[in-house]
């Protein structure tokens, strides 16, 4: 592709480091505005300085990947309120055996709730958890959040639905998702068990050393937790910690008219009420000796139960229909929508829950990307690197895995996939290379998140969960999770390297 004129070519550069620039710094004084107005802002100046034309601007937005999107969110509100992540939260403690016992576990629960459910919703649904763990067997906390947010960009780099760059590269390569994963899951493991060791290693002596406070026992060893902290810190990917229904449905089973009722009677009327009773009984009349308020209860509980139940059915449903080859976007809409249906209530609260600005910051970052490769720049930079970035020597891909972990440091792993997925792509012989050269962007623009603190929003959200936590918080800095993150970056990106086929 030719560069642009001149003209174009500087109002298109500058459009795209506004948008680079509240991308990767949303607070920035100049124009605090954040992420989303910051997309939006981008994409208004590339259709204002003409770099592109409006409809060109709506065709950039890759509707697929929207719906891909929204779909999986919508699952993961429902699978909240069915109290999966309270059991993932459980699975944490239950039976631990000590520190390293509770890091592996971390590290393995991490990475398989990413895989399914996203890395971010993974990051605010357990960081809180975690952190509380860790405070009440008087451990250290920074082993724990750094496990729980590398293992969880590590295992989200299996699926394509396990962040937001692998959906953009699931939709864009036509890769099915069995295909996906049968590619990227052998790094992944070997991936996380490296990380693992990693931090064992690292903090083992810390983790040793430790003076245990003495534990309350609970039924069959799970650690006290009480259980309404697990459900208050569930996860809301537009509004972070809040109540779920369940607990309002308590709520009005507690305060039932009818029970308000019972509970206000006079004990005259008890007393009526059982003198009435004997001489019911006494004439030979039947009395009900079932109270109606546990009956009622007991029923809201099996339909509480029976509910859970389709929910997990509907969602195994929508990752066996991925595995079979179906139509990414529409199996989770179509999931998205059954789980609305089979609630038999007003959906508004739980899409209210549904991050809107992800999806808007989206639709800016695909028209300002689009704008800016319409320029010309990001083809004459392609053009220099080709040659020395060939995947099928190991020094080519040695420098492509180089040049990905730095752009996805420096512009974010989304942007960096939409600049560089097509140009890698076509670079790479047809068939099996063009496939592994996908794979090879996924799992390195993915694990580069590990590198730095601000490699990818999950870390960022552990970081500010941990930081938030009432009565236990905790800051995780910028040189902790570099201390580690370096050494683990580098390892674990040259392992997919070799292992992705």
């Amino acid at each position: 592709m030719a560069m642009a004129p001149v003209v174009k070519l500087v109002l298109g550069s500058i459009a795209f480091a506004t948008f680079w620039i509240l991308a990767v710094f949303p607070s920035v004084p100049f124009l605090p505005i954040g992420r989303t107005a910051g997309s939006l802002f981008g994409a208004m100046l590339m259709v204002i300085f003409q770099v592109i034309t409006p409809d060109q601007a709506y065709a950039a937005i890759d509707l697929p990947i929207l719906g891909l999107l929204f779909g999986t969110m919508v699952v993961s509100i429902y699978l909240e309120r069915a109290d999966m992540f309270k059991y993932l939260g459980t699975l944490l403690s239950w039976r631990s055996r000590g520190a390293k016992d509770l890091l592996c576990r971390v590290c393995l629960v991490s990475a398989v709730s990413s895989a399914l459910f996203t890395n971010d919703t993974c990051c605010v649904v357990l960081t809180e958890f975690v952190l509380k763990i860790a405070r009440q067997k008087n451990l250290p906390p920074h082993p724990f959040l750094l496990a729980l947010a590398t293992s969880a960009n590590i295992g989200s780099s299996a699926t394509p639905i396990g962040n937001p760059q692998n959906l953009v590269i699931a939709v864009q390569s036509k890769i099915s998702f069995w295909e996906f994963l049968r590619g990227v899951f052998p790094a992944m493991i070997v991936g996380i068990t490296v990380n693992a060791v990693m931090l064992l290693a690292m903090y083992w002596r810390l983790l040793s050393d430790h003076k245990e406070e003495e534990e309350i026992e609970v039924s069959e060893g799970v650690v006290a937790v009480q259980e309404e902290d697990v459900m208050s810190h569930r996860f809301s990917p537009a509004t972070l910690p809040h109540l779920s229904s369940f607990r309002s449905e308590e709520t009005s089973v507690r305060t039932d008219p009818e029970t308000l009722r019972n509970r206000g009677a006079s004990s005259g009327e008890s007393s009526a009420s059982r003198d009435h009773q004997a001489d019911a009984e006494s004439q030979g009349e039947s009395y009900p000796t079932v109270n109606s308020n546990a009956l009622l209860f007991q029923t809201k509980r099996w339909r509480r139960v029976l509910w859970k139940s389709s929910v997990y059915l509907i969602t195994l449903g929508m990752l066996i229909s991925l595995l079979m080859g179906l139509n990414m976007s529409w199996t989770a809409i179509t999931a998205a929508l059954a789980l609305v249906v089979l609630d038999f209530k007003d959906a508004r609260p739980s899409l209210e829950k549904v991050s809107y600005s992800l999806l808007i910051f989206f639709c800016g970052m695909f028209i300002t990307v689009d704008g800016f490769n319409k320029t010309g720049i990001p083809t004459a930079l392609w053009d220099l690197m080709e040659p020395y970035a060939n995947i099928g020597e190991a020094k080519g891909t040695a420098v492509l895995a180089v040049v990905i972990l730095v752009l996805s440091n420096v512009a974010s792993n989304v942007p960096t996939v939409l600049l560089l997925g097509a140009r890698v792509a076509a670079s790479a012989a047809a068939g099996e290379e063009e496939k592994k050269a996908w794979l090879l962007l996924a799992w390195v623009s993915t694990v580069a998140g590990n590198l730095t603190l601000l490699g990818s929003a999950a870390n960022l959200i552990v970081c500010e969960q941990a930081r938030r936590a009432v009565s236990h918080g905790y800051t995780l800095t910028f040189t902790k999770h570099l201390k580690f993150g370096l050494p683990s970056t580098l390892i674990v990106t040259a392992i997919g390297l070799y292992l992705i086929k």
